[in-house]
């Protein structure tokens, strides 16, 4: 994608993340635990046709070059992101499959943690993209990190459609993945 593309697609994801997902002005519990009087409440944008979309093409974008086997995260914030980008690499001639990580085991059907493989399939060896929709510690997605580590998949990096801005970077960093946000809180405040 040509910088003036990527830029007029990145601007066009800000209004309608701002329309339909982001909330300012009273106080909400994050997932983090934290307080904040700001929000962004992703799904509405991610099953959103053009706003899903441009976050696939976007992050597909980021992964320009890279050597990546598949692309999810933990559920459920990633699996409309994973699903976007899998359908949307098809199209672009780059098929990357998508998988997501249970935040716990069921007790039923096949009893995994990580969703997507065929039965016969592992992530062993496999070089992974964790996504997220929104960052704010790091802390979800290094859950996922250390389920796909743990069944033997390299992971490349941390992509989030927005980072609070709020440690999640410097989580990563500490965990030695690298992370790109496509959109951060400074746009939006």
């Amino acid at each position: 994608m040509a910088m003036a593309q990527r830029n007029a697609a990145r601007d066009r994801l800000i209004e309608i993340v701002r329309q339909r997902s982001f909330s300012k002005g009273q106080d909400v519990k994050l997932v983090s635990g934290r307080s904040s009087n700001f929000y962004f409440n992703m799904k509405p944008s991610m099953l959103d046709p053009e706003a899903g979309s441009l976050m696939a093409g976007l992050i597909l974008d980021a992964l320009k070059g890279a050597d990546v086997d598949l692309i999810g995260g933990l559920e459920m914030g990633a699996v409309p992101l994973a699903v976007a980008v899998a359908v949307t690499s098809q199209i672009k001639g780059w098929p990357l499959r998508a998988f997501f990580v249970r935040k716990e085991v069921k007790d039923h059907g096949a009893r995994k943690l990580i969703e997507g493989l065929a039965a016969d399939e592992s992530l062993a060896g496999k070089r992974v993209v964790v996504l997220e929709d929104v960052t704010t510690t790091g802390a979800s997605a290094l859950r996922a990190i250390e389920a796909v580590r743990a069944d033997g998949a390299v992971v490349v990096c941390v992509i989030s459609v927005v980072d609070r801005q709020e440690g999640a970077e410097r989580a990563f960093q500490a965990a030695g993945v690298p992370f790109t946000a496509l959109l951060q809180a400074a746009d939006f405040l």
